[in-house]
Protein backbone atom coordinates (compact mmCIF):
# COMPACT_ATOMS: atom_id res chain seq x y z
CA UNK A 1 0.00 0.00 0.00
CA UNK A 2 2.85 2.41 0.84
CA UNK A 3 4.44 1.70 -2.53
CA UNK A 4 1.18 2.43 -4.35
CA UNK A 5 0.76 5.73 -2.50
CA UNK A 6 4.36 6.75 -3.28
CA UNK A 7 3.98 5.92 -6.98
CA UNK A 8 0.62 7.69 -7.19
CA UNK A 9 1.97 10.78 -5.45
CA UNK A 10 4.99 11.12 -7.75
CA UNK A 11 3.70 9.88 -11.11
CA UNK A 12 0.15 11.16 -10.70
CA UNK A 13 1.27 14.52 -9.36
CA UNK A 14 3.72 15.04 -12.22
CA UNK A 15 1.10 14.03 -14.80
CA UNK A 16 -1.28 16.67 -13.42
CA UNK A 17 1.37 19.40 -13.26
CA UNK A 18 2.73 18.60 -16.71
CA UNK A 19 -0.40 19.97 -18.41
CA UNK A 20 -0.01 23.63 -17.34
CA UNK A 21 3.77 23.36 -17.66
CA UNK A 22 3.40 22.09 -21.23
CA UNK A 23 1.16 25.05 -22.00
CA UNK A 24 3.77 27.41 -20.55
CA UNK A 25 6.60 25.71 -22.47
CA UNK A 26 4.69 26.17 -25.70
CA UNK A 27 4.35 29.90 -24.92
CA UNK A 28 8.06 30.12 -24.08
CA UNK A 29 9.43 28.08 -27.00
CA UNK A 30 7.00 28.99 -29.79
CA UNK A 31 5.44 32.40 -29.17
CA UNK A 32 2.66 33.22 -31.60
CA UNK A 33 3.47 36.92 -32.08
CA UNK A 34 5.88 39.74 -31.43
CA UNK A 35 3.65 41.57 -28.97
CA UNK A 36 3.40 41.16 -25.22
CA UNK A 37 5.90 39.58 -22.84
CA UNK A 38 6.90 36.76 -25.21
CA UNK A 39 7.74 39.30 -27.91
CA UNK A 40 9.78 41.34 -25.43
CA UNK A 41 11.84 38.28 -24.49
CA UNK A 42 12.37 37.45 -28.17
CA UNK A 43 13.68 40.94 -28.86
CA UNK A 44 15.95 40.68 -25.82
CA UNK A 45 17.34 37.29 -26.89
CA UNK A 46 17.99 38.54 -30.42
CA UNK A 47 19.78 41.59 -29.04
CA UNK A 48 21.94 39.38 -26.81
CA UNK A 49 22.69 36.92 -29.60
CA UNK A 50 23.48 39.51 -32.24
CA UNK A 51 23.60 38.58 -35.95
CA UNK A 52 23.47 34.83 -35.25
CA UNK A 53 19.90 35.13 -33.98
CA UNK A 54 18.47 37.06 -36.95
CA UNK A 55 18.56 34.25 -39.49
CA UNK A 56 15.43 32.18 -40.12
CA UNK A 57 16.75 28.63 -40.28
CA UNK A 58 15.56 25.60 -42.19
CA UNK A 59 16.30 22.17 -40.76
CA UNK A 60 19.83 21.97 -42.20
CA UNK A 61 20.86 25.42 -40.97
CA UNK A 62 19.24 24.73 -37.59
CA UNK A 63 21.12 21.45 -37.23
CA UNK A 64 24.42 23.05 -38.26
CA UNK A 65 23.94 25.78 -35.64
CA UNK A 66 23.12 23.16 -33.00
CA UNK A 67 26.24 21.12 -33.77
CA UNK A 68 28.50 24.16 -33.98
CA UNK A 69 27.22 25.53 -30.67
CA UNK A 70 27.68 22.16 -28.96
CA UNK A 71 31.23 21.91 -30.34
CA UNK A 72 32.05 25.29 -28.78
CA UNK A 73 30.51 24.10 -25.50
CA UNK A 74 32.75 21.04 -25.62
CA UNK A 75 35.96 23.02 -26.22
CA UNK A 76 35.26 25.64 -23.56
CA UNK A 77 34.41 23.06 -20.90
CA UNK A 78 37.42 20.91 -21.79
CA UNK A 79 39.70 23.90 -21.34
CA UNK A 80 38.11 24.88 -18.02
CA UNK A 81 38.48 21.40 -16.56
CA UNK A 82 42.03 20.94 -17.84
CA UNK A 83 43.06 24.20 -16.15
CA UNK A 84 40.98 23.95 -12.97
CA UNK A 85 44.07 23.81 -10.73
CA UNK A 86 44.93 27.39 -11.75
CA UNK A 87 41.42 28.83 -11.92
CA UNK A 88 39.38 30.49 -9.13
CA UNK A 89 36.87 28.75 -6.84
CA UNK A 90 39.20 25.91 -5.93
CA UNK A 91 39.41 26.20 -2.13
CA UNK A 92 40.43 22.56 -1.69
CA UNK A 93 43.23 22.65 -4.27
CA UNK A 94 41.88 20.13 -6.78
CA UNK A 95 44.32 19.09 -9.51
CA UNK A 96 43.53 18.47 -13.20
CA UNK A 97 42.07 15.13 -14.23
CA UNK A 98 43.79 12.62 -16.52
CA UNK A 99 43.30 13.44 -20.22
CA UNK A 100 40.99 10.59 -21.22
CA UNK A 101 38.84 11.23 -18.15
CA UNK A 102 38.50 14.91 -19.09
CA UNK A 103 37.41 13.86 -22.60
CA UNK A 104 34.89 11.38 -21.20
CA UNK A 105 33.49 13.86 -18.68
CA UNK A 106 33.12 16.72 -21.16
CA UNK A 107 31.59 14.40 -23.78
CA UNK A 108 29.24 13.11 -21.08
CA UNK A 109 27.98 16.50 -19.93
CA UNK A 110 27.87 18.05 -23.40
CA UNK A 111 25.70 15.16 -24.59
CA UNK A 112 23.33 15.48 -21.59
CA UNK A 113 24.48 12.03 -20.39
CA UNK A 114 26.49 12.83 -17.25
CA UNK A 115 28.07 9.39 -17.05
CA UNK A 116 30.66 9.83 -14.31
CA UNK A 117 33.88 7.85 -14.09
CA UNK A 118 35.00 10.04 -11.17
CA UNK A 119 33.74 11.26 -7.79
CA UNK A 120 32.75 14.91 -7.95
CA UNK A 121 33.74 15.86 -4.42
CA UNK A 122 37.16 14.23 -4.87
CA UNK A 123 38.04 15.42 -8.37
CA UNK A 124 36.26 18.69 -9.17
CA UNK A 125 36.81 22.25 -7.96
CA UNK A 126 33.79 24.43 -7.25
CA UNK A 127 34.61 26.33 -10.44
CA UNK A 128 34.52 23.16 -12.56
CA UNK A 129 31.31 22.02 -10.90
CA UNK A 130 29.57 25.37 -11.52
CA UNK A 131 31.05 26.90 -14.67
CA UNK A 132 31.81 23.76 -16.66
CA UNK A 133 29.52 20.95 -15.51
CA UNK A 134 26.48 22.82 -14.18
CA UNK A 135 26.58 25.22 -17.14
CA UNK A 136 26.59 22.23 -19.49
CA UNK A 137 23.65 20.76 -17.60
CA UNK A 138 21.63 23.87 -18.48
CA UNK A 139 22.66 24.30 -22.11
CA UNK A 140 22.66 20.60 -23.03
CA UNK A 141 19.13 20.24 -21.66
CA UNK A 142 18.13 23.45 -23.45
CA UNK A 143 19.53 21.95 -26.68
CA UNK A 144 17.12 19.00 -26.36
CA UNK A 145 14.10 21.24 -25.78
CA UNK A 146 15.13 23.49 -28.69
CA UNK A 147 15.52 20.48 -31.03
CA UNK A 148 12.02 19.23 -30.13
CA UNK A 149 10.49 22.66 -30.74
CA UNK A 150 12.22 22.85 -34.13
CA UNK A 151 11.06 19.36 -35.14
CA UNK A 152 7.51 20.17 -34.08
CA UNK A 153 7.51 23.32 -36.24
CA UNK A 154 8.57 21.24 -39.22
CA UNK A 155 5.86 18.67 -38.59
CA UNK A 156 3.37 21.52 -38.36
CA UNK A 157 4.27 22.31 -41.98
CA UNK A 158 6.49 25.32 -41.48
CA UNK A 159 9.47 25.72 -43.79
CA UNK A 160 11.27 27.78 -41.13
CA UNK A 161 12.30 25.67 -38.13
CA UNK A 162 13.16 28.70 -36.03
CA UNK A 163 16.56 29.90 -34.89
CA UNK A 164 18.63 27.64 -32.65
CA UNK A 165 20.39 30.44 -30.80
CA UNK A 166 17.08 32.05 -29.87
CA UNK A 167 15.53 28.70 -28.95
CA UNK A 168 18.36 27.67 -26.65
CA UNK A 169 18.03 31.00 -24.80
CA UNK A 170 14.28 30.50 -24.51
CA UNK A 171 14.75 27.02 -23.09
CA UNK A 172 17.46 28.13 -20.67
CA UNK A 173 16.08 31.41 -19.34
CA UNK A 174 12.31 30.92 -19.67
CA UNK A 175 11.95 27.19 -18.89
CA UNK A 176 14.89 25.66 -17.02
CA UNK A 177 16.16 28.58 -14.95
CA UNK A 178 12.79 29.57 -13.39
CA UNK A 179 12.06 25.93 -12.55
CA UNK A 180 15.56 25.52 -11.11
CA UNK A 181 15.16 28.56 -8.84
CA UNK A 182 11.92 27.22 -7.40
CA UNK A 183 13.18 23.65 -6.92
CA UNK A 184 16.57 24.75 -5.52
CA UNK A 185 14.81 26.93 -2.95
CA UNK A 186 12.72 23.96 -1.84
CA UNK A 187 15.82 21.77 -1.71
CA UNK A 188 17.66 24.24 0.54
CA UNK A 189 14.60 24.42 2.81
CA UNK A 190 14.72 20.61 2.88
CA UNK A 191 18.24 20.67 4.30
CA UNK A 192 20.46 20.50 1.22
CA UNK A 193 23.80 22.38 1.51
CA UNK A 194 24.42 25.51 -0.56
CA UNK A 195 27.76 27.11 0.29
CA UNK A 196 30.97 28.30 -1.35
CA UNK A 197 33.08 27.43 1.70
CA UNK A 198 35.63 24.65 1.46
CA UNK A 199 35.29 21.20 2.99
CA UNK A 200 34.41 21.13 6.70
CA UNK A 201 36.73 19.45 9.16
CA UNK A 202 35.47 17.67 12.26
CA UNK A 203 37.04 15.62 15.02
CA UNK A 204 35.37 12.29 15.69
CA UNK A 205 34.83 10.77 19.14
CA UNK A 206 37.94 8.67 18.53
CA UNK A 207 39.95 11.87 18.04
CA UNK A 208 40.42 11.40 14.28
CA UNK A 209 40.03 14.38 11.96
CA UNK A 210 37.33 13.86 9.32
CA UNK A 211 37.02 15.95 6.17
CA UNK A 212 33.38 16.49 5.08
CA UNK A 213 32.92 17.60 1.49
CA UNK A 214 30.29 20.25 0.80
CA UNK A 215 29.67 23.08 -1.66
CA UNK A 216 26.94 24.55 -3.92
CA UNK A 217 25.05 21.26 -3.87
CA UNK A 218 21.47 22.56 -4.19
CA UNK A 219 22.17 24.55 -7.35
CA UNK A 220 23.96 21.63 -9.00
CA UNK A 221 21.46 18.97 -7.99
CA UNK A 222 18.40 20.93 -9.11
CA UNK A 223 19.38 21.19 -12.76
CA UNK A 224 20.78 17.67 -12.65
CA UNK A 225 17.20 16.47 -12.10
CA UNK A 226 15.19 19.03 -14.08
CA UNK A 227 17.42 18.73 -17.15
CA UNK A 228 17.43 14.90 -17.02
CA UNK A 229 21.19 15.20 -16.60
CA UNK A 230 21.78 12.94 -13.61
CA UNK A 231 25.39 13.78 -12.80
CA UNK A 232 25.84 13.87 -9.04
CA UNK A 233 27.75 16.52 -7.12
CA UNK A 234 29.04 13.66 -4.98
CA UNK A 235 30.22 10.26 -6.19
CA UNK A 236 27.38 8.32 -4.51
CA UNK A 237 24.88 10.61 -6.26
CA UNK A 238 21.45 10.88 -4.60
CA UNK A 239 22.28 8.11 -2.14
CA UNK A 240 24.45 10.73 -0.39
CA UNK A 241 22.49 12.50 2.39
CA UNK A 242 23.69 15.95 1.28
CA UNK A 243 22.12 15.32 -2.16
CA UNK A 244 18.98 13.72 -0.71
CA UNK A 245 18.46 14.80 2.91
CA UNK A 246 14.85 13.75 3.59
CA UNK A 247 11.87 11.76 2.38
CA UNK A 248 10.39 14.95 0.91
CA UNK A 249 13.53 15.88 -1.04
CA UNK A 250 13.44 12.33 -2.38
CA UNK A 251 9.90 12.90 -3.68
CA UNK A 252 10.86 16.35 -5.01
CA UNK A 253 13.85 14.88 -6.85
CA UNK A 254 11.75 12.14 -8.45
CA UNK A 255 9.16 14.71 -9.50
CA UNK A 256 11.84 16.99 -10.96
CA UNK A 257 13.13 14.09 -13.04
CA UNK A 258 9.73 13.43 -14.58
CA UNK A 259 7.96 16.77 -14.91
CA UNK A 260 9.74 18.40 -17.90
CA UNK A 261 9.79 15.25 -20.10
CA UNK A 262 6.05 14.85 -19.47
CA UNK A 263 5.38 18.51 -20.27
CA UNK A 264 7.41 18.19 -23.48
CA UNK A 265 4.72 15.88 -24.90
CA UNK A 266 2.05 18.54 -24.35
CA UNK A 267 4.33 21.23 -25.78
CA UNK A 268 4.80 19.09 -28.89
CA UNK A 269 1.04 18.58 -29.24
CA UNK A 270 0.33 22.30 -29.00
CA UNK A 271 2.96 23.26 -31.57
CA UNK A 272 1.83 20.69 -34.16
CA UNK A 273 -1.83 21.45 -33.43
CA UNK A 274 -2.71 17.90 -32.41
CA UNK A 275 -3.63 17.73 -28.74
CA UNK A 276 -5.70 14.55 -29.20
CA UNK A 277 -2.66 12.93 -30.79
CA UNK A 278 -0.50 14.15 -27.90
CA UNK A 279 -2.98 12.61 -25.46
CA UNK A 280 -2.55 9.22 -27.14
CA UNK A 281 1.24 9.56 -27.00
CA UNK A 282 1.12 10.58 -23.34
CA UNK A 283 -1.09 7.58 -22.55
CA UNK A 284 1.25 5.18 -24.39
CA UNK A 285 4.25 6.50 -22.48
CA UNK A 286 2.34 6.34 -19.20
CA UNK A 287 1.29 2.72 -19.82
CA UNK A 288 4.89 1.68 -20.51
CA UNK A 289 6.15 3.63 -17.50
CA UNK A 290 3.64 2.07 -15.09
CA UNK A 291 4.32 -1.41 -16.45
CA UNK A 292 8.03 -0.99 -15.78
CA UNK A 293 7.45 0.51 -12.34
CA UNK A 294 5.14 -2.37 -11.42
CA UNK A 295 7.62 -5.00 -12.61
CA UNK A 296 10.57 -3.37 -10.85
CA UNK A 297 8.78 -3.01 -7.49
CA UNK A 298 7.41 -6.58 -7.71
CA UNK A 299 10.78 -8.12 -8.63
CA UNK A 300 12.56 -6.21 -5.88
CA UNK A 301 10.08 -7.45 -3.26
CA UNK A 302 11.91 -10.79 -3.37
CA UNK A 303 15.00 -11.01 -1.13
CA UNK A 304 18.44 -10.92 -2.65
CA UNK A 305 19.94 -14.38 -2.93
CA UNK A 306 22.82 -13.67 -0.53
CA UNK A 307 20.47 -12.77 2.36
CA UNK A 308 17.39 -14.81 1.51
CA UNK A 309 17.60 -16.73 4.79
CA UNK A 310 17.31 -13.60 6.96
CA UNK A 311 13.81 -12.88 8.35
CA UNK A 312 14.04 -9.14 7.63
CA UNK A 313 14.76 -9.85 3.95
CA UNK A 314 11.79 -12.19 3.67
CA UNK A 315 9.54 -9.50 5.11
CA UNK A 316 10.91 -6.41 3.35
CA UNK A 317 12.39 -7.66 0.09
CA UNK A 318 15.84 -6.82 -1.21
CA UNK A 319 17.35 -4.19 1.10
CA UNK A 320 20.91 -4.49 -0.20
CA UNK A 321 22.22 -1.23 -1.66
CA UNK A 322 19.10 0.73 -0.65
CA UNK A 323 18.61 3.99 1.19
CA UNK A 324 16.45 2.56 4.00
CA UNK A 325 15.04 5.95 5.07
CA UNK A 326 12.72 5.98 2.05
CA UNK A 327 11.33 2.43 2.08
CA UNK A 328 12.11 -0.56 -0.11
CA UNK A 329 9.97 0.67 -3.06
CA UNK A 330 11.75 4.02 -3.43
CA UNK A 331 14.88 2.46 -4.95
CA UNK A 332 13.27 0.51 -7.82
CA UNK A 333 10.83 3.39 -8.47
CA UNK A 334 13.72 5.84 -8.87
CA UNK A 335 15.63 3.29 -10.99
CA UNK A 336 12.72 3.19 -13.45
CA UNK A 337 12.12 6.94 -13.51
CA UNK A 338 15.78 7.73 -14.03
CA UNK A 339 16.18 5.30 -16.95
CA UNK A 340 12.84 6.06 -18.59
CA UNK A 341 13.81 9.72 -18.76
CA UNK A 342 17.54 9.43 -19.56
CA UNK A 343 18.28 11.10 -16.22
CA UNK A 344 20.80 8.68 -14.71
CA UNK A 345 20.78 9.82 -11.08
CA UNK A 346 20.29 7.07 -8.49
CA UNK A 347 19.15 6.67 -4.90
CA UNK A 348 20.14 3.02 -4.72
CA UNK A 349 22.94 0.93 -6.21
CA UNK A 350 21.70 -0.70 -9.41
CA UNK A 351 24.43 -3.32 -9.09
CA UNK A 352 22.56 -4.60 -6.02
CA UNK A 353 19.17 -4.94 -7.69
CA UNK A 354 17.73 -8.40 -8.22
CA UNK A 355 18.48 -9.66 -11.75
CA UNK A 356 15.04 -9.05 -13.25
CA UNK A 357 14.78 -5.71 -11.47
CA UNK A 358 18.09 -4.75 -13.05
CA UNK A 359 16.65 -5.71 -16.43
CA UNK A 360 13.88 -3.09 -16.15
CA UNK A 361 16.22 -0.03 -16.19
CA UNK A 362 18.00 -1.58 -19.18
CA UNK A 363 14.67 -1.89 -20.99
CA UNK A 364 14.01 1.78 -20.28
CA UNK A 365 17.31 2.70 -21.91
CA UNK A 366 16.88 0.28 -24.82
CA UNK A 367 13.45 1.70 -25.74
CA UNK A 368 14.55 5.24 -24.78
CA UNK A 369 11.14 6.77 -25.44
CA UNK A 370 9.08 6.50 -22.24
CA UNK A 371 8.97 10.27 -21.82
CA UNK A 372 12.75 10.19 -22.27
CA UNK A 373 15.14 13.09 -21.81
CA UNK A 374 13.94 16.68 -21.96
CA UNK A 375 12.94 17.22 -25.57
CA UNK A 376 14.84 14.28 -27.02
CA UNK A 377 12.53 11.70 -25.44
CA UNK A 378 9.68 12.93 -27.62
CA UNK A 379 12.08 13.03 -30.58
CA UNK A 380 12.93 9.35 -29.98
CA UNK A 381 9.22 8.51 -29.76
CA UNK A 382 8.75 10.19 -33.14
CA UNK A 383 10.99 7.51 -34.70
CA UNK A 384 8.64 4.80 -33.43
CA UNK A 385 5.64 6.83 -34.61
CA UNK A 386 6.99 6.95 -38.17
CA UNK A 387 7.49 3.18 -38.22
CA UNK A 388 4.14 2.47 -36.57
CA UNK A 389 2.30 4.69 -39.07
CA UNK A 390 4.05 3.01 -42.00
CA UNK A 391 3.53 -0.56 -40.75
CA UNK A 392 -0.09 0.04 -39.71
CA UNK A 393 -0.88 1.69 -43.02
CA UNK A 394 0.57 -1.22 -44.96
CA UNK A 395 -1.24 -3.79 -42.80
CA UNK A 396 -4.71 -2.32 -43.24
CA UNK A 397 -4.23 -1.00 -46.76
CA UNK A 398 -4.45 2.67 -45.82
CA UNK A 399 -2.25 5.55 -46.82
CA UNK A 400 0.59 5.94 -44.29
CA UNK A 401 0.24 9.61 -43.38
CA UNK A 402 1.31 11.55 -40.34
CA UNK A 403 -0.18 14.95 -39.57
CA UNK A 404 -1.58 15.17 -43.12
CA UNK A 405 1.73 14.36 -44.80
CA UNK A 406 2.58 11.10 -46.48
CA UNK A 407 5.19 8.80 -44.94
CA UNK A 408 7.27 7.38 -47.79
CA UNK A 409 10.39 5.29 -48.21
CA UNK A 410 12.82 8.14 -47.47
CA UNK A 411 11.30 8.81 -44.04
CA UNK A 412 11.14 5.12 -43.18
CA UNK A 413 14.80 4.58 -44.11
CA UNK A 414 15.89 7.46 -41.88
CA UNK A 415 13.78 6.13 -38.98
CA UNK A 416 15.22 2.61 -39.36
CA UNK A 417 18.73 4.06 -39.50
CA UNK A 418 18.13 5.90 -36.20
CA UNK A 419 16.99 2.70 -34.46
CA UNK A 420 19.83 0.73 -36.02
CA UNK A 421 22.42 3.23 -34.78
CA UNK A 422 21.01 3.01 -31.24
CA UNK A 423 21.17 -0.79 -31.24
CA UNK A 424 24.60 -0.93 -32.90
CA UNK A 425 26.25 1.38 -30.37
CA UNK A 426 24.93 -0.70 -27.46
CA UNK A 427 25.51 -4.20 -28.81
CA UNK A 428 28.77 -3.68 -30.71
CA UNK A 429 30.39 -1.93 -27.75
CA UNK A 430 29.17 -4.62 -25.36
CA UNK A 431 30.45 -7.41 -27.62
CA UNK A 432 33.88 -5.81 -27.99
CA UNK A 433 34.43 -5.21 -24.27
CA UNK A 434 32.95 -8.59 -23.26
CA UNK A 435 35.61 -10.50 -25.21
CA UNK A 436 38.67 -8.28 -24.61
CA UNK A 437 40.67 -7.31 -21.50
CA UNK A 438 39.36 -3.76 -22.00
CA UNK A 439 36.17 -4.98 -20.35
CA UNK A 440 36.89 -8.30 -18.67
CA UNK A 441 39.85 -6.95 -16.68
CA UNK A 442 37.65 -4.24 -15.14
CA UNK A 443 34.81 -6.47 -13.89
CA UNK A 444 33.97 -6.92 -10.23
CA UNK A 445 31.86 -9.97 -11.05
CA UNK A 446 32.14 -12.85 -13.48
CA UNK A 447 29.50 -14.71 -15.47
CA UNK A 448 26.09 -13.30 -16.29
CA UNK A 449 26.28 -10.43 -13.80
CA UNK A 450 29.63 -9.30 -15.16
CA UNK A 451 28.18 -9.33 -18.67
CA UNK A 452 25.25 -7.26 -17.37
CA UNK A 453 27.67 -4.67 -16.00
CA UNK A 454 29.23 -4.20 -19.45
CA UNK A 455 25.83 -4.27 -21.19
CA UNK A 456 24.43 -1.70 -18.75
CA UNK A 457 27.39 0.66 -19.23
CA UNK A 458 27.01 0.78 -23.01
CA UNK A 459 23.21 0.97 -22.72
CA UNK A 460 23.58 3.94 -20.39
CA UNK A 461 26.11 5.70 -22.62
CA UNK A 462 24.04 5.15 -25.76
CA UNK A 463 20.77 6.24 -24.17
CA UNK A 464 22.51 9.38 -22.82
CA UNK A 465 21.48 8.18 -19.38
CA UNK A 466 24.57 8.15 -17.22
CA UNK A 467 23.67 5.62 -14.52
CA UNK A 468 25.75 2.50 -14.00
CA UNK A 469 25.80 -0.87 -12.29
CA UNK A 470 28.91 0.43 -10.49
CA UNK A 471 30.53 -2.98 -10.10
CA UNK A 472 32.75 -1.92 -12.96
CA UNK A 473 36.23 -0.36 -12.82
CA UNK A 474 35.36 1.96 -15.69
CA UNK A 475 37.89 4.76 -15.14
CA UNK A 476 40.38 3.38 -17.67
CA UNK A 477 41.56 4.81 -20.98
CA UNK A 478 39.61 2.27 -23.12
CA UNK A 479 36.39 2.80 -21.17
CA UNK A 480 36.77 6.59 -21.14
CA UNK A 481 37.42 6.87 -24.86
CA UNK A 482 34.88 4.26 -25.97
CA UNK A 483 31.97 5.52 -23.90
CA UNK A 484 32.90 9.14 -24.67
CA UNK A 485 32.66 8.49 -28.41
CA UNK A 486 29.44 6.50 -27.96
CA UNK A 487 27.82 9.30 -25.96
CA UNK A 488 28.57 11.89 -28.63
CA UNK A 489 27.35 9.72 -31.52
CA UNK A 490 24.26 8.62 -29.60
CA UNK A 491 23.38 12.22 -28.76
CA UNK A 492 23.52 13.78 -32.21
CA UNK A 493 22.49 10.96 -34.57
CA UNK A 494 19.00 10.72 -32.96
CA UNK A 495 18.62 14.50 -33.29
CA UNK A 496 19.96 14.72 -36.86
CA UNK A 497 17.81 12.00 -38.42
CA UNK A 498 14.40 13.06 -36.95
CA UNK A 499 15.08 16.66 -37.97
CA UNK A 500 15.83 15.38 -41.48
CA UNK A 501 12.52 13.47 -41.47
CA UNK A 502 10.66 16.56 -40.28
CA UNK A 503 12.36 18.61 -42.98
CA UNK A 504 11.34 16.06 -45.61
CA UNK A 505 7.72 16.06 -44.41
CA UNK A 506 7.62 19.88 -44.22
CA UNK A 507 8.38 20.09 -47.96
CA UNK A 508 5.42 17.89 -48.86
CA UNK A 509 2.03 19.26 -49.76
CA UNK A 510 -0.61 18.52 -47.09
CA UNK A 511 -3.15 15.88 -48.05
CA UNK A 512 -6.85 16.11 -47.32
CA UNK A 513 -8.30 13.74 -44.77
CA UNK A 514 -10.28 10.86 -46.25
CA UNK A 515 -11.72 7.50 -45.32
CA UNK A 516 -8.38 5.96 -46.32
CA UNK A 517 -6.31 8.08 -43.95
CA UNK A 518 -4.85 6.29 -40.93
CA UNK A 519 -5.91 8.27 -37.87
CA UNK A 520 -3.19 8.83 -35.24
CA UNK A 521 -5.61 10.25 -32.66
CA UNK A 522 -7.36 7.02 -31.68
CA UNK A 523 -6.72 4.36 -29.04
CA UNK A 524 -6.24 1.86 -31.87
CA UNK A 525 -3.17 3.74 -33.03
CA UNK A 526 -1.94 3.84 -29.43
CA UNK A 527 -2.15 0.04 -29.23
CA UNK A 528 -0.32 -0.24 -32.56
CA UNK A 529 2.39 2.11 -31.31
CA UNK A 530 2.92 0.06 -28.15
CA UNK A 531 3.10 -3.13 -30.21
CA UNK A 532 5.68 -1.57 -32.54
CA UNK A 533 7.86 -0.41 -29.65
CA UNK A 534 7.76 -3.74 -27.83
CA UNK A 535 8.19 -5.85 -30.96
CA UNK A 536 11.22 -3.91 -32.21
CA UNK A 537 12.72 -3.78 -28.73
CA UNK A 538 12.31 -7.52 -28.15
CA UNK A 539 13.76 -8.46 -31.53
CA UNK A 540 16.77 -6.21 -31.00
CA UNK A 541 17.72 -6.72 -27.37
CA UNK A 542 16.26 -10.00 -26.08
CA UNK A 543 19.37 -12.07 -26.97
CA UNK A 544 21.56 -9.70 -24.95
CA UNK A 545 19.07 -9.74 -22.06
CA UNK A 546 19.08 -13.55 -22.13
CA UNK A 547 22.87 -13.61 -21.70
CA UNK A 548 22.79 -11.16 -18.80
CA UNK A 549 19.90 -10.53 -16.37
CA UNK A 550 17.72 -13.44 -17.51
CA UNK A 551 20.59 -15.95 -17.26
CA UNK A 552 21.49 -14.64 -13.78
CA UNK A 553 17.88 -14.99 -12.65
CA UNK A 554 17.72 -18.58 -13.89
CA UNK A 555 20.96 -19.40 -12.07
CA UNK A 556 19.40 -18.26 -8.79
CA UNK A 557 16.36 -20.45 -9.37
CA UNK A 558 18.43 -23.67 -9.19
Amino acid sequence: MDAILLITLIVGGCAALSWPLGRYMRWAMDPSGTEGLAGWFDRLFRALGGPLTREAQGWKAYLFALLACNAVMFVLSFGFMALQQWLPLNPDGKEALEGSLIFNTVASFTSNTNLQHYSGEVSMSYGSQLFALMWLQFVSAATGIAALAAMARGLAGRSVFGNFFVDVQRATFLVLLPLAIVVATLMVLGGMPMTMLGAAKATTLEGIEQVIARGPVAAFLTIKQLGTNGGGYFGPNSTQPFENPTFWTNILSCSAILIVPMASVWMFGRIVGGMRHATILFAVMMALLLAKVGMAVACESAPTQAFSSLPVERECGNLEGKELRFGSAAGPLWAVLTTCTSNGSVNCMHDSLNPLTGLVPMVGMWLNATYGGVGVGMINMFIYIVLAVFVAGMMVGRTPEYLNRRIEMREVKLAVLALFAHALLILAGTALFAVTPWGTATLNNVGAHGFSEILYEFSSATANNGSGFEGLGDNTVPWNIATGMVMLLARYIPILLPLAIAGSLARKRPTALSAGTLAVETPTFGVMLIATILFLGALTFFPAAALGPVAEHLQFMK
